[in-house]
């Protein structure tokens, strides 16, 4: 899926979600299964080790976690990445505008460092 397709996928995706999310937002899993079935992953992919990645396709083990949440998201991308043979990938739910700072945070850290990790955001 071409970065353009990736796009159109997001905005299709924000307008379907409800236009003021409150505390009653949808919970992980459903991001999970909306996003993994638009890129034609596999859900829950099952490791030996009873580990689940949320989301594996044919190029990429993701990890998809809110922002708050974002260091432990680097992890989980970058283990799963080494134990599949796959890039690691990171698809980080905003849910607010304050949630971008996370965003910002997690890709310096990323740049910084260098890792080989692509990621996608939702939301704001």
């Amino acid at each position: 899926m071409t970065n353009r397709n990736i796009g159109y996928f997001s905005i299709v995706l924000l307008l379907l979600l409800p236009s003021s999310i409150t505390v009653a937002a949808p919970i992980e899993a459903w991001y999970q299964k909306v996003w993994c079935n638009g890129m034609g992953g596999q859900l829950e992919y099952r490791l030996d080790s009873g580990r689940r990645i949320d989301c594996l396709t044919n190029s990429h083990a993701i990890e998809i976690e809110f922002a708050r949440k974002w260091p432990e998201a680097i992890g989980q991308a970058l283990d799963y990445s080494m134990l599949t043979g796959k890039h690691a990938g990171i698809v980080l739910i905003l849910n607010k505008g304050v949630d971008f700072t996370h965003w910002e945070r997690m890709r310096k850290v990323i740049d910084h460092y260098q890792l080989p990790i692509q990621v996608w955001r939702l939301g704001p």
